[in-house]
């Protein structure tokens, strides 16, 4: 199966080769259910967090996108509160620019580097977008609370088997909802679904 030989080549350059910030790994058997970790950048609000991230290769995958979503909270315009990621190399075309030539290492990389410079043109927060257009300070001020809160390492002998975010860490994600009136969140989730579906 092309699935199965091609994830086989790109874990074992990830685990060899990785890209600077970033990890990634299979969970238990399932070759199709792979987990990654980023580093936030420094110089950015995301500086000293460890970001978790999911990653669901399809049966299709390299001509279909592999899908990836945040495990870790995450303030940032073009992430949602459920940790889905608007970014063009998620989306097959015309919509999207995914192409088999891509790998999943390139496509965290890009992720790495949206954290980095957000697209506040493509957002999938609307509140958090019109605050980092217009309110750059506030933006970058809760963007490192929430870091600090959600994906700063409080305890440093977890137990290294164990990469995954603690239960209160994901559920601390709905608190999203403090950001902004309901109203608005869901306003935003709506212009979401006409420019990042």
């Amino acid at each position: 199966m092309q699935r199965t030989s091609r994830l086989k080549r790109e874990l074992q350059m990830l685990s060899t080769e990785p890209p600077p910030g970033i990890t990634c790994w299979q969970t238990e058997e399932r070759i199709n259910d792979l987990r990654a970790q980023i580093i936030g950048g420094s110089g950015t609000p995301y500086e000293g967090g460890l970001f978790s991230l999911e990653i669901n290769v399809p049966e299709r995958y390299p001509f279909e996108p592999p899908k990836i979503r945040f495990l870790t909270p995450i303030y940032h315009p073009n992430i949602d509160s459920s940790g889905r990621i608007c970014h063009d190399a998620l989306k097959l075309p015309p919509k999207g620019a995914w192409k088999p030539s891509l790998n999943i290492s390139t496509v965290l990389s890009s992720i790495q580097l949206l954290m980095a410079e957000p697209n506040p043109d493509d957002p999938l927060m609307a509140d958090i977008s019109s605050e980092f257009k217009y309110n750059k300070v506030l933006f970058v001020d809760k963007a490192r609370k929430w870091t600090q809160e959600h994906a700063v390492q409080k305890n440093t002998d977890v137990v290294e088997g164990n990469k995954e975010n603690t239960p209160d860490q994901r559920s601390s994600s709905r608190k999203r909802e403090s950001v902004g009136s309901r109203e608005e969140v869901e306003e935003g989730e709506e212009s979401a679904k006409k420019t990042c579906v």
